[in-house]
This record gives structure tokens, sequence and C-alpha cells, in this order.
């Protein structure tokens, strides 16, 4: 496949996820054909908004997204998936840590915005934070599920478990009773709306024993912001067939497709050269390149999904957002202070 570079200068940040611009009127406002959402990994999620266009004449451009979280500005990081669902646009934060942990209550959040919204002034956006309750659901319906999750290590479990449990019990935290001794470390990279409204979170980890990439069924998500009851977890899943072998491969972008079907950026478990306590442990994980893969949930086995490659996108590693439409691929790569959109 040839790829076509745009590059950009957002923030001076790094991009995470790419969904594209359903609503007219946001074109119409820009002046655009086409657009695609992103969203910034570094900061709160208020000031990580920005919309990738393309005008008219086929020349690309960037916008930050001017936004306010009213009460919550400035009490997120770290969002890294994005997904629609009924008018809104939904961020999710990875609800993970630093490479070297501990885990960070800051990054356990969903936001959401109407699109619609977009076209002119402060972008209202609304912010949930559930303080570990999601992770939680998910580390007991991965615990219930019928597969086996690779066992973190020692060191893993002290900074990403261990510390988090320390650091809030000092600090009086409701939520250290959320987690457990047994818990898994939580990074949710990718996120999709099904038909029936729920969403499955793609995980960068935990992995199977096999290195297969976890999908994780949700529900409840869209009424936790009119005050009805928490996220569940509905059940899990892992993707067969997509993992190179002797590799372990995370989910790092997922959406929906015409057909029913989903399409998906598998790859590392996390950077290399950046000291990931998670890499420590699973070196294997690491010198992953990506690959762009597609599956179907009603062809599941039991837990396990058979995938399908489309693309070996060698020799890119850190590939985080993918559409297809109109017969091409859209790819964006975290690169250091730049956005960087590959069309194929």
């Amino acid at each position: 496949m040839t790829l076509r570079l745009v590059e950009f200068v957002v923030a001076g940040n790094e991009a995470s996820d790419l969904l594209p611009v359903r609503s007219p009127a946001v074109l119409a406002a820009h002046r655009a054909r086409r657009g695609f959402w992103t969203v910034l990994d570094e900061g709160p999620v208020e000031q990580c908004l920005a919309l990738l266009l393309e005008h008219d004449d086929g020349e690309w451009s960037a916008h930050h997204v001017d936004a306010d979280a009213g009460t919550e500005n400035g009490r997120t990081e770290d969002g890294e998936a994005l997904a629609h669902h009924d008018g809104w646009v939904y961020v999710f934060g990875s609800h993970f840590g630093s490479k070297a942990g501990p885990l960070r209550p800051r990054r356990a959040f969903v936001a959401r915005f109407r699109e619609d919204d977009a076209i002119g002034g402060r972008l209202p956006v609304r912010v949930v934070r559930n303080r570990f309750r999601l992770h939680r659901a998910v580390n007991d319906a991965l615990a219930a599920a019928e597969l086996t999750t690779l066992p973190p290590g020692r060191r893993v479990r002290e900074r990403f478990i261990a510390e988090t449990v320390a650091r809030g019990t000092a600090r009086a935290k409701g939520w250290v009773s959320r987690l457990a001794e047994g818990d898994l470390p939580l990074n949710v990279e990718a996120a999709a709306f099904t038909p029936h409204g729920t969403v499955l979170l793609g995980l960068r980890f935990p992995v199977t024993t096999d290195g297969e990439p976890i999908l994780v069924e949700v529900a409840g998500v869209p009424e936790m912001f009119d005050g009805g009851d928490w996220p569940r977890a509905l059940g899990a899943y892992a993707l067969s067939g997509v993992t190179p072998p002797g590799a372990l491969t995370g989910f790092r972008a997922l959406v929906p497709l015409s057909d029913s079907g989903y399409a998906a950026i598998v790859g590392s478990i996390d950077a290399l050269g950046k000291g990931s306590v998670l890499l420590d442990d699973h070196p294997h994980g690491g010198d992953v390149t990506s690959r762009h893969v597609r599956f179907r949930l009603e062809k599941a086995a039991g837990h396990l999904v058979p995938g399908e490659l489309v693309a070996d996108l060698a020799p890119f590693h850190h590939v985080e957002g993918l559409a297809e439409a109109d017969g091409r691929c859209w790819y964006v790569t975290d690169e250091d202070h730049r956005v960087a959109l590959w069309i194929g």
C-alpha cells in the first residue's frame, strides 16, 4: 500500500485516534469537504480536541478546538479513544498510568460533546470521572471470561496496583475499595459503539497468554451522563489470528464499518525506549509493528473472534488511529510534537 503523508502541528502535541466528522454543519462551518476528530494525548480533555480538515481545494488544515468542561476543567488527562453515538462524540481516557505506574484516577474518565455544537465559539464538554469503577467492572469481567490473560510481572503489580492502593490509602480516597491485589492494570486505547448501544473497548493491555488483543463489551456508558447507573461489563473477547508468532499485540484503534463489522489497528503493548515497566516484564511486546485488521463479532466462537489481516503497516510502530471510507484508508501516527496523517 502506498501512503501519502500530511503533517500538522497542533499545540505541539501528538495525536490519538481518528474519528470521521459526521456533522454537515461542522464541515460547512470550516469550509471542508472531509474532516476527522483527533484527541491530543497530553493534558486535560478540554484542551486536547482537534479537527483535521480537508478543504474543497484539496488542502488540509488543523483546527485546535476551544472547549470547556466546566467544573471538570483541568481534572482529566490522557484521552485515548473516540467514538460516535446518537449525535455525540465520546472521548475515553486510558484508565492507565504513566509507563512506570501507578494508575492515575484522572485518566479514568469518559467525556462527550454534541458534534453539531462544534461550529464556533467554545465547545461545551461533559466529563464523568468514574474513580476506578470501570476498572473494577472490566477486571471482574476478565476474571469471569473464558480466556486466560497474560499474568503481569511482579514489577507491574507493584507499580500499578500496590502503589496505587498505597497512595489512595494514604490520602483516604474512597476509590481504594475498587482495587484488588490480583487486578490487572487496564490500558484503554480504542472504542466503538455497537448497533445495540453498548461499547466495545479495545485494550492495549492486558492481552491473552497467546498474545492476542482483548475486547470488552460495556453497557450503560450514555446513561451515566444522565445520572443512571455506572457502566457494567457484559463480556470479554480475544481477537485471534492477527498476532505475529511469539509477539504480544494490543488494540490501538477500533472503528465500526458499514457492513456491521469492525476494523482495527493492533500493535505493541507499549512504546520502546520510554521506561515501560510492562516491557521490562514482557519485552516481546515492544518491537511489534502495527497491523490493520478486520473482524465480525457474530463470527465469535465462544470468547474467540477470528480476525483477518488487511495490511501489515511495517515499519510503523505507532499507528494510533484509523478510518475507512470511499475505498480509502486514513491512519494517524504518534509522532514527536506533530500530527502525521497517512492517506492510502
